[in-house]
């Protein structure tokens, strides 16, 4: 028990650091700091969802102490408490009988709950920097002037142009950041912990990941809100539907995975999808589409499983 706690202060001290590299200023002070989840989820899926608490706990004391209360806030709506939340539905399973198989938390809920967890992480920094969404959308135009005033050659309407795209953007674009660096930690804190020998769960086959129906109504409802609501409630909205498609996207690709197994030139198609999401963003918005259609005429269930059983990351 003792070794349990040793190995969740250490990682909460990692975590913390990580966090600290942003003071630095350094080219990689931003990499580092979205690898901040990543050892609280290490000890969260190798030993238990406790001692993820404690490590996340642990990092929060610290940054507190060092940094002051707004990085403690932001580490914690932003890091520590998804991160803690993940590791503990990752672990959920229950048994119907005494001598039964476990039934392990659904991968696809999981996905959901990151969503929901990167929507309120931002929703929760809001008051950081202003009382009200006018204010915090002003707030967010200074930025971006002073960040812009170095370049006049843009033009007074073009700069005004992209100032006003920025401010729409950056609130569901930190949103959605917040919940990939939550799940890609959690997929590399899952291998870390299944290379060791300590991942209880057993690795799931990511290209069957399937999500509630419920969420399409969801995503639906936060899109009417989005468009209909003003002020909070309508950027809460705003935020939750662009998690939410960021959600649908991962469906889309999980069955791009599926639908491409044992067919030729698998490889190079996959590649190439995720290349093209990653280095121009607006795929996502197609593989979304992709995943609304499965969800909703299940595309997958006309394509049988063919060749070999997939491996852990033969996904």
């Amino acid at each position: 028990m003792v070794q349990i706690w040793l190995i969740a202060f250490g990682a909460g001290a990692a975590s913390a650091l990580l966090v600290a590299t942003v003071a630095t200023g350094s080219a990689l002070a931003l990499p580092l700091f979205y690898l901040a989840p990543l050892p609280v989820l290490i000890v969260g899926l190798g030993w238990s969802h406790v001692a993820a608490l404690v490590a996340a706990s642990a990092a929060s004391v610290a940054i507190g102490v060092f940094f002051g209360v707004e990085l403690l806030l932001a580490y914690v709506a932003g890091v520590g408490l998804p991160a803690y939340v993940l590791a503990y539905l990752a672990l959920m399973a229950r048994q119907e009988t005494a001598d039964g198989p476990l039934e392990w938390f659904p991968v696809g809920r999981i996905l959901i709950a990151a969503a929901i967890l990167g929507c309120l992480a931002v929703t929760a920094l809001i008051p950081l920097v202003a009382g009200n969404v006018a204010d915090y959308q002003a707030a967010l135009r200074t930025l971006f002037q002073a960040m812009l005033v170095e370049h006049p050659e843009a033009g007074g309407a073009d700069m005004e142009r992209l100032i006003d795209l920025l401010v729409a953007v950056m609130p569901p674009a930190a949103a959605v950041v917040t919940m990939l660096t939550q799940i890609g930690n959690l997929w590399l804190a899952a291998h870390v912990a299944r290379l060791s020998g300590r991942l209880v769960r057993p690795w799931p086959d990511l290209a069957a990941i399937s999500v509630p129906r419920a969420t399409l109504a969801l995503l639906v409802g936060a899109l009417v809100g989005a468009s209909l609501a003003g002020d909070f409630i309508g950027l809460v909205c705003e935020l939750l539907g662009a998690t939410l498609v960021m959600a649908f996207a991962f469906l889309g690709l999980a069955t791009i995975h599926w639908i491409t197994r044992g067919a030729a030139g698998r490889t190079l198609v996959i590649a190439t999808v995720w290349i093209a999401a990653l280095a121009l963003g607006w795929p996502f918005a197609v593989l979304a589409l992709l995943g609304i259609a499965d969800l909703v005429f299940g595309i997958r269930t006309r394509f049988p499983r063919r060749g070999r059983p997939p491996a852990a990351n033969d996904t």
